[in-house]
C-alpha cells in the first residue's frame, strides 16, 4: 500500500505547503566543503556531513534550482540524516555554492553529467560505500534522468525524486499563470543576478548570447530558457532543451530502485508531469498525492513549528529492502 500522506486542515492549501517551509527553516548544519575541478576547467562544490566509515552508505543531495545546502528541504534531510548516522553529501550545480561559476555556462534541468562526475568521484574515494541519492525540484528530473540514462550502469543503488517537473515545457507554461507568476518572479530575479555577475567578467561577457539590456526582457523560464540555457548548453532552441532534458521518457528505462513523488495540487506542475503505468519500470515507485504543493509535505505540527512527510518517507525507502511498486 502507498504509504499515507495527509496535510492538517491549516495547511491544505498549496501555497501555504510550498512557501511555509521556507519561512520555518530549520538550524544550518554543520557542513564541509569540498572543491572538484571539473575537465572544462570550471568547479563544483561538495558539502559533506560527517564521513562514511565502515563501508556505510552516503546519501547524495540533489538541490532544485537556484537551491543550495541551505535550502529548507536540503537543512530537513541533512539533519534527518545525521538523526540515524548516515552520511551525507549535497550536490552543488555550478553556480549554486555561493560562488559564480568560472565559465558561461551554468546548469540546467537535464545535466547530468555533473552529477554522474560528483558519483565517479565519491565511487573512487569510498569504492564499497553504497551510494543512495534524494533529488528535489530540478534535482529531481536531474536524478530520474541519470538513473534512466545509465539504467544498469547508475552508480546510485536507490534514489529518490521529489516535486520533479518531469515535463519541462508544460511546468514553465504552468508558471506563467495566476499565483505561480509569483514563484517564477522570485526564481528569475536570482537567475538574472546571476547573469548580470557573468557579464561584468569580460572574458565571458564576450561569449555570452545576451548583454545587460537584454536580461530585463528574460522575465518568464520560456524567454530565459530560451535565451540563454538553450545556447549556453548546447540546446537548438527552448523546444529542443525541454524535449531533450525532461525526465518523463527516462520513467520507463531506470532499472534500479527509485521512488517519485508529486503532489496533485504542485503549483509548479501540471498533469502532464504525472506518468501513466506503462510509463514506469518495474524498478519505479510511483506516489502521488492530492496535496503537498511544492517540495512541501507539511503533515503536523503548527504554522510555527511545521512537521513533514518527506524525510521519514525518503530514508525509510532508501535504508530498508523496499524496492517494488506498491
Amino acid at each position: 500500500m502507498k504509504p499515507t500522506f495527509s496535510p492538517p486542515w491549516w495547511a491544505k492549501i498549496p501555497h501555504v505547503q510550498t512557501i511555509l517551509p521556507v519561512l520555518t527553516k530549520v538550524d544550518r548544519p554543520q557542513l564541509d566543503r569540498e572543491r572538484l575541478e571539473l575537465s572544462d576547467g570550471d568547479f563544483i562544490d561538495l558539502d559533506w556531513q560527517g564521513t562514511p566509515e565502515n563501508h556505510r552508505a552516503i546519501l547524495v543531495i540533489i538541490h532544485g534550482l537556484e537551491g543550495s545546502a541551505e535550502s529548507h528541504y536540503a537543512r530537513r534531510i541533512l539533519t534527518a540524516s545525521k538523526a540515524i548516522g548516515l552520511c551525507a553529501v549535497v550536490h552543488h550545480h555550478r553556480s549554486c555554492s555561493g560562488e559564480l561559476n568560472r565559465l558561461a555556462r551554468g546548469y540546467h534541468s537535464g545535466d547530468t553529467q555533473d552529477l554522474q562526475t560528483t558519483l565517479q568521484h565519491l565511487k573512487a574515494h569510498h569504492p564499497n560505500s553504497p551510494l543512495l541519492a534524494v533529488g528535489y525540484s530540478l534535482g529531481g528530473n536531474v536524478l530520474v534522468k541519470y538513473q534512466g540514462e545509465q539504467q544498469q550502469q547508475s552508480l546510485i543503488d536507490k534514489a529518490v525524486a521529489i516535486s520533479a517537473p518531469l515535463q519541462l515545457g508544460s511546468c514553465a507554461n504552468r508558471l506563467e499563470k495566476g499565483f505561480s507568476k509569483v514563484y517564477q518572479s522570485y526564481l528569475i530575479k536570482q537567475l538574472q543576478q546571476k547573469m548580470r555577475g557573468k557579464l561584468s567578467r569580460p572574458e565571458l561577457a564576450a561569449v555570452m548570447p545576451i548583454n545587460h539590456k537584454d536580461i530585463e526582457q528574460l522575465n518568464t523560464f520560456y524567454a530565459f530558457d530560451d535565451k540563454i540555457t538553450a545556447p549556453l548548453h548546447g540546446f537548438n532552441d527552448v523546444e529542443d532543451y525541454y524535449t531533450r532534458a525532461s525526465g518523463l521518457p527516462y520513467l520507463s528505462l531506470i532499472a534500479k530502485p527509485t521512488l517519485v513523488i508529486h503532489a496533485k495540487d504542485d503549483p509548479f506542475m501540471t498533469d502532464a508531469v504525472i506518468p501513466s503505468n506503462n510509463q514506469l519500470s518495474n524498478q519505479v515507485q510511483y506516489e502521488l498525492h492530492d496535496n503537498g504543493g511544492h517540495v512541501g509535505f507539511i503533515n503536523g505540527g503548527s504554522p510555527w513549528r511545521p512537521k513533514y512527510y518527506l524525510e521519514q518517507r525518503v530514508l525509510n525507502f532508501l535504508t530498508s529492502a523496499e524496492t517494488s511498486k506498491c
